[in-house]
């Protein structure tokens, strides 16, 4: 009776620290070398088509999240920063933050370019909002959210009037129901903008975070996850009043914040990956992994939930940041063990 009890107390343990345990689980299951010229910037990935997406200053590649291969490369840009994709539409959106600022349109099938929108210097982050059916993008230099329908004219079509944020905006997210959460990296704040009325509704801070720079939302826990800098720390923030309910310790040199399945990660420039979760009410860092230097963003593809990063071989470094060896970018894989 007694090793009964003791075998039915273990399975129950197991059912109870399982899933604990599996949160931390993570590690680089494949490099993918695939060279080419350029810095790189944000990492997109397309669900659907498993393509991983990463803009190289004056082109973008599309690449499969299988095998590594470059399936196609959208030329024209001067400095591409994000991508944003419309599979519905067969149509992705390049922001090219060089010169007078544009948005490239290109089609998903064939990677041809369609056209050219002009929005406003330093055009950077760019999503999707699905629920409101616009693309949503934001200039670092101009302060400014900037909305369009991805249905637009791409040779003559123009975007809505620009919505002042009264700092420097980085990254977005969006709950789908006209709100959007934009980082105001230069405020140390969370801007908050309802699509319905086109105007800047709250402001929350982001302390004892620095200045904030990636952002992910969870929609189903109402959480916003936000990479800082300076100090450095992963916030966590409720999308209701804008508290913060975590401050997370991660590396230096955050660019990039994604939610996966009740996690939380952090891709930063020292090498390593930070992973969070949800413990006994409040959230914990679970795992950290390391990766490579300079793999500092990435992408999840939400239906295998491998996480991509992309960084280089780098030069040591003598001023500012090292410079990447020629033709040596790459693509790291993060899965589950």
């Amino acid at each position: 009776m007694r090793s009964k009890r003791m075998v039915l107390a273990v399975v129950a343990l197991s059912f109870v620290t399982g899933p604990v345990f599996g949160q931390a689980n993570w590690q680089v299951t494949n490099t993918f070398h695939v060279g080419g010229d350029g810095g790189w910037d944000y990492v997109t990935v397309d669900s659907q088509s498993h393509r991983v997406y990463v803009t190289r200053t004056t082109h973008t590649m599309a690449i499969d999240g299988a095998t590594g291969k470059v399936l196609g490369d959208i030329p024209g840009q001067k400095v591409s920063h994000g991508v944003a994709l419309v599979p519905k539409l067969g149509r992705g959106f390049i922001t090219d933050g060089g010169g007078s600022g544009a948005i490239v349109v290109f089609d998903l099938k064939t990677f041809n370019v369609l056209g050219s929108i002009p929005t406003v210097p330093d055009s950077d982050g760019i999503i999707y909002d699905a629920g409101m059916d616009r693309v949503l993008s934001v200039s670092g230099d101009g302060g400014v959210l900037m909305t369009f329908r991805p249905d637009i004219d791409p040779v003559n079509g123009k975007m809505d009037p620009p919505i002042d944020l009264g700092g420097k905006p980085e990254f977005l997210a969006a709950d789908g129901k006209g709100k959007v959460y934009i980082n105001l990296v230069d405020k140390d704040l969370v801007a908050v903008v309802d699509l319905h009325t086109r105007k800047v509704v709250a402001r929350w801070p982001v302390a004892p975070g620095g200045h904030p720079v990636g952002m992910a939302l969870d929609e189903k826990t109402h959480r916003l996850f936000i990479g800082c800098r300076n100090p450095q720390k992963m916030i966590v923030m409720s999308t209701e009043d804008g508290k913060v309910e975590a401050a997370l310790p991660i590396g230096a040199g955050v660019d990039a914040t994604k939610a996966d399945e009740g996690q939380a990660f952090a891709s930063c420039r020292d090498g390593s990956l930070t992973v969070a979760a949800e413990k006994s009410g409040s959230y914990e860092v679970v795992q950290t992994l390391t990766t490579a230097d300079g793999a500092r963003t990435m992408g999840i593809d939400a239906v295998t939930h491998e996480i991509f990063l992309a960084t280089a071989e780098l030069e040591p470094a003598t001023t500012g940041r090292p410079k990447a060896k020629p033709g040596t970018f790459e693509i790291l894989v993060v899965g589950r063990r």
